[in-house]
């Protein structure tokens, strides 16, 4: 067991690598009562093109199969549904597919041991038969058409689908109906043998425990199983272009606001590290567009629009994606808006290094909550293939000219728009 402190925040992980492959991440906390896990496999909906466990070919699955096998991975043999067994152990237990992975989970103050073991054990036990692989299609289908009434999402994920040419990231997670019905017992246990295997998977505990005791007992568990590492997996590399697939394009909803969805798509491939960027895009854009952004507060003193503009970043091997999303009845005025300010470099240094503080208080809040501190080291092993344990030093040696650096070598002329309309 090795214990890695993390910096400035009085917060120590301890981690270990089992024989199988299977990491373990404990973080103690004792000043909290609940206890959180999660068991994660690097399996999400952008994977789709692999060459699987035992084969030397590649082969494609059909979209949504990872939200799919998500769903079938509760089917137990035995026909005890997990949930009942976390509930009588006085456990929430959930699970959640994105575009990077798939997450396995429960919440409880007690009963640890037994709500560990059932976690692990439900997981490594697939039953995938083809009664009940077609049995899910019809729920799965009715989740798919239930997400296409949310403006929002749909938006989303028209403006993620249009902003992209070649990754499969453009998917959206649950896959459409077409694609599901494509879906066979044979493709589930393909994709099972191959990225639920321990070593593409990892395990997140956070909360009150001792590390010592949650290691072994996640230790035995696996010892009983005799799961053996597996080689590296292959996955199929895509050369995406810097250019967006569709710059413009509409959708007509039962929406009574309209609703705008504008991307901007960066090559980052020789900008800087990882770690930093997302707080350099993050500081930068929401001093531009934030809540408290002079820009925000006319918009809505004006009644241009009628919700803050809210962003989000996703980063796919050398492209940054930025998504900028708001309700507003004057869609083009705003889209003219935010590609004005957005190129404009004109952060001050005095705002750079107030929102900085900003950003190192949050840091200092996610290190004292369980289920910050989860999702953190989680996304951390997802998107950068370890835990940034000098977080909080690395955002304090951000540097106002670095910012400016990266913002005056980009190219914004990769962009895409979606405007979500009433029928």
């Amino acid at each position: 067991m090795k214990k890695i402190p993390l910096t400035k925040l009085e917060t120590d992980i301890y981690t270990e690598k089992l024989e199988n492959g299977l990491e373990i991440f404990v973080v103690p906390k004792k000043n909290v009562n609940n206890i959180y896990a999660t068991f994660t496999t690097k399996f999400g909906s952008r994977t789709n093109e692999f060459i699987p466990f035992g084969e030397k070919d590649y082969v494609k699955v059909p979209e949504g199969i990872a939200h799919f096998l998500e769903h079938k991975a509760f089917e137990q043999e035995d026909g005890v549904d997990p949930f009942t067994l976390f509930s009588k152990n006085g456990a929430d237990s959930n699970a959640s597919t994105d575009r990077f992975k798939t997450t396995y989970l429960f919440a409880g103050a007690t009963n640890f041991k037994q709500n560990m073991n059932c976690l692990l054990d439900f997981v490594q036990a697939p039953y995938f038969t083809d009664e009940n692989v077609e049995k899910e299609k019809g729920i799965i289908e009715q989740e798919i058409e239930m997400y296409k009434d949310q403006p929002f999402r749909e938006g989303y994920d028209r403006i993620i689908y249009n902003s992209f040419v070649k990754n499969p990231i453009r998917y959206t997670v649950g896959g459409s109906v077409d694609s599901i019905y494509k879906i066979t017992k044979d493709h589930l246990y393909q994709c099972y043998q191959t990225f639920y295997n321990p070593n593409n998977m990892f395990v997140v505990v956070t909360g009150k425990v001792e590390p010592k005791e949650v290691i072994e007992i996640i230790k035995e568990n696996q010892q009983n199983k005799k799961l053996k590492k597996m080689a590296e997996i292959k996955v199929q590399e895509y050369s995406e272009p810097d250019h967006v697939a569709k710059e413009k394009d509409e959708i007509k909803m039962n929406v009574t606001i309209p609703k705008m969805f504008l991307s901007y798509k960066f090559n980052i491939q020789e900008i800087t590290e990882d770690f930093d960027l997302n707080y350099y895009f993050s500081i930068y854009t929401d001093l531009k567009f934030g809540p408290t952004s002079v820009l925000s507060e006319r918009l809505k003193q004006k009644k241009i629009m009628t919700t803050d503009i809210d962003f989000s970043l996703i980063k796919i091997d050398h492209h940054l994606l930025i998504v900028f999303d708001c309700e507003t009845e004057n869609t083009e005025q705003v889209i003219k808006i935010i590609k004005q300010e957005f190129s404009k470099n004109d952060i001050k240094e005095e705002e750079f290094n107030r929102k900085k503080k900003a950003i190192l208080a949050a840091c200092v809040y996610m290190s004292d909550n369980i289920y910050s501190l989860n999702n953190k080291i989680t996304n951390d092993i997802i998107h950068f293939n370890q835990v940034n344990t000098d977080m909080y030093n690395r955002i304090k040696n951000l540097e106002y000219e670095k910012l400016n650096d990266i913002i005056n070598h980009l190219d914004f002329s990769n962009y895409a728009s979606v405007i979500v309309n009433p029928k």
